[in-house]
């Protein structure tokens, strides 16, 4: 005959002190580890939903990021007159040149500055990515102007519509804001391709070319045929393929913080360890009643365990309540293959939420274990003699 639940319930809710602290420890080692998550589940979504798997990177040969690659205008030349790229309206390829480098822009919070792409590239480009604006509009080919991801205005006052930004030694005035729709593209700037490349001494070395295939099978076919063509010396790679390499930016932050909740959760089973032991020290007699009523040894186990489930399910529960306004909130992480900063929305979703409470659980069973064996293996007149 099995315990009813509520019993375990009541005992909680006459113990709500030690039910509060123990659930306010596993709650906070369960809020870590859903931070965690959040941020690098953010992060991978940011850079795995950039790109189209029909757009094809062109890179120098043994290239893994387009900051320190070069392509020349020769090259590209070349790579235009390739089958299976795609024609834009006016009957051309669409292929852009691009040159990507990088810019300083203080912020109130590090006014020594963060590292922020800058993307030279032709209205081509634009036509590529299919890029809205959220306010203004797109540069003007020739003129001085550029137009920021949505998240770079948000985060620094420099990056508003309407200012001017100085690099490459001269004044760009702000004239759009683009919606990356929650991609990399909102951490970057764009402008003129020809007059970045001018302005940073490097009118014939650009840095990669990005191409539209005709479909999926084109792309892979434009690879292997630009990957061996022995004039070009280039590596190619499907462009969502590109952006997903650079998740590995979320592993240092991925470990650090698995490690602190480890941490944390040894102490936590403990903590739960001593509330179970503290509550069939106290309940001796109560067990001793169930032995008497006729309950089990399996049953009175059974139902110690499964209040050390309830007692974690608890902080399970207040930890998702805790990370939860994070859900959305904007944050920033340095690029160790662009070396420059990404922002991104932190992610916390039903699966993330879904992992903490089984994580939650799992401290409570390894907690609640032994307690819950002790309590079974009272002898009757022993629990009873127990004050």
């Amino acid at each position: 005959m099995a315990i009813p639940i509520s019993y375990n319930w009541r005992n909680l809710i006459v113990r709500k002190t030690t039910t509060l602290m123990t659930a306010a420890g596993i709650a906070l080692t369960v809020a870590v580890l859903l931070a965690v998550l959040g941020l690098v589940s953010g992060l991978q979504t940011a850079f795995q939903s950039t790109g189209d798997p029909t757009h094809v990177l062109v890179m120098r040969k043994g290239g893994n990021a387009e900051l320190t690659s070069l392509v020349t205008q020769q090259q590209f030349q070349i790579i235009k007159t390739f089958p299976g790229i795609a024609k834009g309206a006016d009957g051309q390829p669409l292929a852009s040149l691009e040159l990507v480098t990088i810019i300083n822009m203080p912020s109130p919070d590090r006014p020594d500055g963060t590292n922020i792409t800058l993307r030279g590239l032709t209205p081509t480009g634009i036509e590529l990515r299919k890029l809205k604006l959220v306010a203004g509009r797109w540069f003007r080919p020739g003129s001085r102007e550029i137009v920021v991801g949505k998240h770079l205005a948000e985060i620094y006052d420099a990056a508003h519509l309407g200012k001017s930004l100085k690099f490459n030694g001269g004044e760009w005035n702000i004239v759009g804001v683009m919606d990356g729709r929650n991609t990399a593209t909102d951490s970057e700037i764009y402008g003129d391709g020809y007059l970045i490349s001018a302005a940073s001494d490097r009118r014939d070395t650009w840095s990669s070319a990005l191409l539209q295939a005709t479909d999926d099978v084109a792309a892979s076919a434009l690879k292997n045929a630009l990957e061996n063509d022995r004039r070009l010396n280039v590596t190619v790679m499907n462009e969502r393929e590109y952006y997903d390499k650079q998740t590995v930016s979320a592993a240092p932050i991925k470990f650090l913080g698995f490690f602190v909740c480890i941490i944390m959760a040894v102490g936590s089973c403990f903590a739960s360890m001593n509330t179970m032991y503290a509550a069939v020290a106290r309940r001796a007699k109560e067990v001793g009643t169930l032995r008497i009523l006729g309950f089990t040894r399996g049953s009175i186990l059974l139902s110690f365990f499964l209040e050390s489930l309830l007692l974690s399910l608890i902080g399970g529960v207040l930890a998702c309540l805790l990370v939860l306004p994070m859900n959305g909130m904007t944050s920033r992480m340095g690029n160790f293959i662009t070396f420059s900063e990404t922002s991104f929305n932190v992610r916390i979703g039903p699966d993330i939420m879904l992992i903490g409470l089984i994580f939650a659980l799992l401290m409570g069973a390894i907690g609640g274990l032994l307690p819950a064996r002790q309590a079974a293996k009272k002898e009757i007149l022993t629990a009873l003699r127990e004050v």
